[in-house]
Order: structure tokens, then sequence, then C-alpha cells
């Protein structure tokens, strides 16, 4: 039976996306050990290991609220008899309608293993980092308790689609049970808004895509009718670029990646200006993985390991254009890292990314300067990376992080194959256009047929041994 497919044969990672082998070039059994190249000593189980994991959850672990029979023979191989991780190990999913404890919360009692908040990254977690917008007046689209969430990661002063559709109806006119007879006389002494943050796809893709752009095309008065395209527009925050996501049905669903490029063509149709982004977070913006690292690195503490951070990561999801894509694209910024002189002093960008995983790793009590307005997070990463100096704020940092696809959710070989043929690209706008290597970065390591195959796969790699 084979178990795992390597897909990039050198072990250790040293070298880049363009000098590895093509998709599906050596398959191995990772129960008889053939065709694997591995170093190192066996493991105990009592000992913390020297390599963590980070899962996706919709398509790996759940299809929809339904967990896989896969996930739930995983987490047994993942913890003791006690119920407790014996591998640190992080949860990264990309919705954003939820908030943390909820999540933990739900994946606990449907796998019946403790797993704590520590232990999960929210798409919008990292929005968190962003206290120069974190007072002013904010619209939030999404849904789920998008008010709490918005103040769980440090806004204030919050007003959500439903609130303003509520407080001015016939600004929302698509359905036809919420137009009133009378006219609406708008209130005057409306606060104005001051950015617009999305979380996550909303329920009403209609009053969300009118009351966002009318937002965005008033300067946040939409009680006015502008005189003049407001250009810059105000801010816009989002997470979570997923085209598709694996649900119950057959096909994968529309995500929130559908619903942004459904409002930039709108943004765009309407006032001639592309719609930009002052932050675009969620896999497979790296600032998520770096956060994510420092997660396990403060896990693996707690579990007793004392000599040195997690040196091995190995990213599990279902999706080729953002988990793959991100696991790979914060794998170049690692071997890029540790190529750095220990000597070179770090530059302007190198500063500012070291105050990015500052703020992170400090839960935002830093002062943040104003970052990469009008970019995507993961904006001439090479530049960063390639001027990233030494500092004691980046001593988690691992080796390597090894992308694994499984294919219980999104990925389909034969749609992966017809994507290919016909050059079809499920990236988000912004990181399509700047990555000119998508189609390598998009390729895993590995491909396994599931969770379990997956966490059996890095067990034998890292010669990691558990009772029976």
């Amino acid at each position: 039976m084979i178990l795992g497919k390597l897909l990039y044969p050198q072990w250790p990672i040293v070298t880049s996306f363009l000098t590895r082998l093509p998709l599906g070039k050596l398959s191995i059994d990772v129960r008889s050990n053939r065709g694997m190249s591995t170093s190192g000593t066996n493991h105990s189980f009592k000992k913390c290991p020297s390599f963590g994991f980070l899962f996706d959850i919709d398509g790996v672990f759940l299809r929809g609220h339904h967990p896989l029979p896969a996930g739930a023979e995983a987490l047994k191989r993942l913890t003791d008899d006690r119920g407790r991780f014996i591998v640190p190990t992080v949860f990264v999913t990309n919705a954003g309608n939820a908030l943390r404890r909820e999540k933990a919360a739900f994946l606990s009692e449907v796998f019946g293993v403790k797993i704590s908040a520590d232990q999960i990254i929210m798409a919008h977690s990292p929005f968190s980092m962003f206290r120069q917008y974190h007072d002013r007046h904010f619209l939030v689209s999404g849904q789920g308790p998008a008010t709490e969430i918005a103040e769980s990661i440090g806004f204030t002063n919050v007003i959500t689609v439903a609130q303003l559709r509520d407080r001015f109806p016939s600004l929302d006119m698509v359905d036809m049970s919420r137009r009133k007879a009378e006219r609406i006389h708008f209130e005057h002494d409306f606060e104005k808004i001051e950015g617009v943050l999305l979380l996550g796809e909303p329920i009403n893709w209609e009053s969300s895509l009118q009351l966002v752009t009318d937002v965005l095309m008033t300067d946040g008065q939409p009680t006015h009718r502008p005189t003049v395209m407001p250009w810059p527009h105000l801010p816009v925050l989002a997470c979570n670029m997923d085209l598709l996501w694996m649900a119950e049905a057959p096909l994968p669903r529309f995500g929130h990646g559908t619903f942004l490029l459904c409002l930039e063509t709108l943004y765009k149709k309407l006032t001639g200006n592309e719609l930009v982004y002052s932050a675009l977070v969620g896999k497979p913006s790296e600032a998520t993985y770096h956060h994510a690292e420092f997660c396990l690195t403060q896990q693996a503490r707690q579990m007793g390991r004392v000599d040195g951070p997690v040196t091995r990561i190995y990213a599990v999801g279902d999706n080729p254009d953002t988990d793959v894509f991100g696991a790979n694209l914060y794998d170049i910024y690692l071997q890029q890292k540790s190529l750095i002189r220990p000597n070179k002093l770090p530059s302007p960008i190198a500063k500012e990314n070291i105050e990015i995983h500052t703020a992170l790793t400090a839960g935002a009590t830093s002062e943040i300067p104003k970052l990469l307005h009008h970019k995507p997070v993961t904006h001439d990463v090479q530049d960063i990376v390639d001027e990233l100096g030494p500092s004691e704020h980046d001593e988690n940092l691992a080796e390597t992080c090894v992308s694994i696809l499984v294919e219980s959710g999104v990925y389909s070989a034969v749609q992966q194959q017809q994507e290919e043929t016909q050059q079809l690209s499920y990236q988000h706008r912004d990181f399509h256009e700047q990555h000119q290597l998508v189609s390598d970065l998009t390729k895993p390591r590995f491909v396994c047929k599931n969770i379990l195959e997956a966490v059996d796969l890095v067990y034998q790699l890292e010669r990691f041994l558990v009772k029976a």
C-alpha cells in the first residue's frame, strides 16, 4: 500500500523549487521504509520531538461539520493515553467566522481530544497587529459573531453590514421584503466609516457587496452622494483568500476568495480603479505561517523541549492554492533566512518584518507602523527575506517547512491536470501577480490519501516511535 508520494526527494530541503523534481517523480511505502532517505535517531514518544505539525481543518479533519474517519485516527497517533499531544500541533484554518475558543471547543467535542484555543489560528488572527486601525470606525462583513470577533482582535468601534442595513434600509434593495413604501430620512449625524474589515463570506452576498461598495465610493458616508470619486479609497483589510473550500457536497463550495473576486470586479467596473487592500492575511500569507511557527515553538517549550526551536514544520492541507502555496512560500522564506550572514545588519524592510513578528508574538502590544499599505502582506517577499538580518525576535525560526497535500478535500488529480492544461489559476489576484512561480509553489513535496497517511509518513521520515 502506497501511503505517500515523494514529490521532491532531496532531504533536507536546501534547494529552490525550480530545481526540484516534477510532480509524482517517486513513490514511497512509508511502512517498509523503501525508497526513502531519512536520517537521525529514533525518538521516544516521551520526549518532545524537534518537528511539528500545521494542520488545515476543512477537507482534512472535517467535511462541513462531519468528522472524517482518518482525522479521528490521526489524532490518536498525535496524542498519548491521557489525550495529551506528543507532537507540537497547531491548526491553521482560513475560516474567519468564529472565535478561536469556539473552534477549539467544537473540534474537542467532535474528536474527543482536548484542543486548546492556543492551538487554533484563524484567518483573522494576524489583524491583532494592525493597531493603527483598531480605534477607527470600521464596517465589518462576515457571519457569526462578527462584532465579537472584531473586538477579540483589537477593534473597538465597529458596525456590521446587518446593522448598517437595518439603520438605512433603502441602501439594500435586492430583497423585496426589506423595501418600505415610506421615504427614508437619512441620519446626517451618522459617524463616518473609516475602513472595511472583511472577515469571511457573508450570508447575504448582495447586501455586503452593495453596502461595502457604497462605503468605498462615498468615502465612508453612504448617506451622501459624492461629487468626486474618492481616491485612494478607505483602508480595506481582508482575510481568507480561498476561492473554494470542501464541505459535504461532491464539488468544492465558494469561499471568501470568491466573494473578494466579486467585490473587486464590481468596484473596478463601477469606478475604473482597482480595489486595493491595506492588508491581506490568512493562508497563504507568510505572516500567518510566521505566527503559527511561534505558536508551535511555545507549545514545544511547554512540552519540555529546551534544546532549541522546532526545526522542521510539516504543513498539511487539502488546497494547493492556499495550503501548499503558503507552506512552500514560507519554506522559501526560511531557506533564504538560513543563508543570511550573521554579521549583516537588517535593512529598514527587515526591521519592519521583525516588528511584524514582534507584534504577533507579543499579542500586538508593540506599536506597529503602517504596514505594507496598499500592498499584500507577501509583497516582494524575496526582497524582505534576502535582507533580513539576525534578530533575537527570530530565534524560533525553523529550518524548513514541508508541504503535504491530502486528497480528502479540495484537491482532485483530474481537476489539477485540467487546470495545468488550461493554465487556470485559483490564486487570489494579488498573490498571483506578485509571484511568478505560482505553478511551482502550488506543487507539494508529498501527496497522501488522507491525514492519517500524512501523519504516518512524517513519523517514518522522522523515525518517531509511538506506542502501538
